[in-house]
């Protein structure tokens, strides 16, 4: 291993190779709870120098595990003390913006955040967007074909990507940078890599689509008394907002009362006393008529009684006091841990009894102790559900993977809508993927990655 080491470091310089102490004061995790166990960390400064350096590990049968902002919650990017972890930290730049094709082309290791402050300099909006967006890189959004709080209008990161650069096991760069919205010119390449976190290559540049950015915003809170009034909300919406309706998140009381009420870290935007809470947003480019008609629609959803309860933000201080509810992941963490965190999708219409009924069985099976929170973009199908039973055990916890995972593939549902199935959804895949689906999964990593090399362990058995 110092051998090889020692031609890493020939190769990124001293600043591209941190190993010792400099590797154990690094996170693993976007919480800090754990730190980093790979043998050394590699910081490439461009793409040719990791071509170079994984023709070295292809050759050495090295391990590699590629890493970006940390804010993946399936332990996708955890290491081993015998892998090599890949930083793209050192590549970070905004390359291209074309305002008139509405492109930019980035570097895989810049931060959500700072792609999408680019786009706005422009007059534009990269519009993939969820609460980690600061630490969050494009790179690893696109590995995990990320999704967020814009997807009811915008789709996932695959609906954002043009074009891709990856570097292969190997050390082969595929340089895939279309830049056209119509290109179908036989296979799609950049799909291999979106979504299959890092496990058929590394992403090293994107091009991403973008959008006019949104003249008008404007945001509410809304309190509902019932799931079939959360259905009633989501169908009427479409109707009158159409397209204008950028985001769609709901929170039970489970999680609304706990973090807006009762942690202190909020002040609340409606009172507690209510099933579900629904944060709406409309985006427009009429300023004028586009808030006038978000009043309209809501004064006609409060008539109809399909909601008890609303305020919509009068600044834009107000709506990112209400996002920030929404997105106070940290605060949940604090108030629910331990607790197993779950990611899933199903139809709308089945969400309202699959909630009550999991609740209902790890109460029964855990008692009344047991911390359930569920809340999610549920307009597009997504709820994330987080479960802690005392005590904390490993057996606790897959027994609560089971009570969450085994009704849903009778509801057509997923185990994973956005986040992934890293190391700790993996053995559970074969719920939501039929052994058809498996066996090519396999065959596309053997095709690609012969040594297994390429994040050793995630997503396959």
């Amino acid at each position: 291993m110092s051998q090889l080491l020692d031609q890493i470091a020939a190769i990124v310089g001293p600043k591209g190779l941190l190993t010792g102490e400099d590797v154990r004061m690094r996170a693993a995790d976007w919480l800090g709870l754990s730190t980093c166990q790979a043998r050394a960390v590699v910081r490439p400064a461009s793409t040719a120098e990791l071509s170079a350096v994984m023709k070295l590990c292809h050759a050495a049968g090295q391990g590699v595990v590629a890493a970006g902002g940390l804010t993946g919650l399936v332990h996708g990017a955890d290491c081993t003390a015998d892998d090599i972890q890949i930083s793209l930290e050192r590549m970070r730049a905004v390359e291209a913006v074309d305002p008139v094709g509405r492109t930019m082309t980035v570097q895989a290791g810049i931060p959500v955040q700072a792609a999408q402050e680019a786009a706005e300099a422009h007059g534009l909006r990269f519009a993939v967007d969820w609460g980690g967006r600061g630490t969050a890189t494009i790179g690893g959004g696109i590995s995990t074909n990320a999704g967020g709080n814009s997807v009811v209008r915008y789709g996932m990161m695959r609906d954002n990507v043009l074009g891709i650069e990856a570097v292969l096991a190997d050390g082969t760069v595929v340089s895939a940078l279309n830049t056209l919205i119509k290109n179908n010119a036989a296979y799609d390449l950049k799909h291999l890599f979106i979504g299959t976190e890092g496990t058929l290559g590394i992403v090293t540049r994107a091009v991403l689509k973008l959008q006019s950015a949104p003249q008008s915003t404007n945001t509410a809170m809304l309190a509902l008394d019932s799931f079939g009034a959360v259905q009633d909300l989501f169908v009427t919406l479409g109707k009158r907002l159409g397209s204008g309706l950028t985001a769609f998140e709901v929170m039970w009381a489970n999680f609304y009362e706990p973090l807006a009420i009762n942690s202190g870290r909020h002040n609340p935007p409606l009172p507690a006393g209510h099933s579900h809470y629904a944060l709406l947003e409309m985006s427009g480019n009429d300023p004028d008529g586009d808030g006038a008609l978000f009043e309209r629609v809501l004064g006609e959803v409060l008539e109809a009684g399909i909601a008890a309860d609303a305020v919509i933000a009068a600044s834009q201080a107000q709506a990112e006091a209400m996002w920030k509810v929404r997105d106070d992941i940290e605060g949940l963490y604090h108030y629910c841990m331990p607790s197993a965190t779950f990611d899933v999708s199903l139809p709308i219409t089945a969400m309202e009894r699959y909630a009550a009924e999991l609740e209902a069985k790890a109460r029964a099976e855990f008692g009344e102790t047991t911390k359930i929170v569920v809340f999610g973009h549920i307009g597009d199908g997504n709820l994330h559900i987080m479960l802690g039973a005392q005590p904390f055990t490993d057996e606790t916890r897959h027994r609560i993977e089971e009570l969450v995972y085994a009704p849903l593939g009778a509801l057509g549902g997923s185990i994973s809508a956005e986040h992934g199935i890293g190391l700790e959804k993996r053995d559970w895949l074969h719920l939501c993927r039929s052994a058809e689906e498996i066996a090519l999964m396999r065959t596309l990593k053997t095709a690609l990655d012969p040594k297994g090399i390429l994040n050793p362990g995630k997503v396959l058995t």
